[in-house]
């Protein structure tokens, strides 16, 4: 992608979640890789019989934080759930990518009403939040504005990393894009598409 690409926001927020299901970490900066951002969802929480345990069945699990060590926080959601799990690394989750992405304003549309099914405008669960400057003021085509849906199919320059947007959640705000060029990003890098 050109280092020239249109402005179209900054990097609000970064989170890592690295505990799938379980509260993220707001961190000022973080590497992508091919898989996403290091230490993004690199534990899964499995119940006594092998199955993958999901906050949308056990809600308790959205307000444990994670403490980065598999033992404690396995000791810690087992108080929370009345039961034993563990931790397991990886158990990529069917349908999801490597990074998810929303906006600002795509937040304060689904505080409006404007939200899929099983989402939370709340707590998004986005890896980057970005504030978006609004659409093209220069004449030529608005290419998402202030809606990074639009951007479906398209390139997205993040610090240095270069995402592509492959499509829009079912149950998320935002979207969800692959990694073509691995980087990394900090509070406050540009946004070129």
């Amino acid at each position: 992608m050109a280092e020239q690409g249109r402005a179209v926001g900054r990097v609000e927020q970064l989170w890592i979640y690295p505990v799938k299901s379980l509260s993220g970490t707001s961190v000022a900066s973080a590497e992508i890789g091919d898989t996403g951002l290091a230490g993004d969802r690199a534990w899964t929480v499995v119940g006594p019989d092998g199955a993958v345990v999901r906050a949308k069945d056990e809600p308790a699990m959205a307000a444990v934080h994670a403490t980065g060590d598999p033992a404690v926080d396995a000791a810690t959601l087992s108080a929370a759930l009345g039961r034993t799990v563990r931790l397991e690394a990886g158990h990529a989750s069917a349908g999801a990518a490597p990074v998810h992405l929303v906006s600002r304003q795509g937040i304060e549309r689904a505080a409006l009403g404007e939200v899929p099914e099983g989402c939370s405008a709340d707590d998004p669960r986005a890896n980057l939040v970005l504030d978006l400057e609004g659409g093209d003021d220069e004449g030529g085509d608005d290419e998402g504005g202030d809606d990074e849906r639009a951007w479906v199919g398209r390139l997205l320059r993040v610090g240095t990393a270069v995402l592509e947007i492959t499509r829009t959640p079912k149950h998320c705000l935002g979207v969800y894009a692959e990694v073509r060029q691995p980087g990394s990003v900090t509070l406050g890098d540009r946004v070129l598409l």
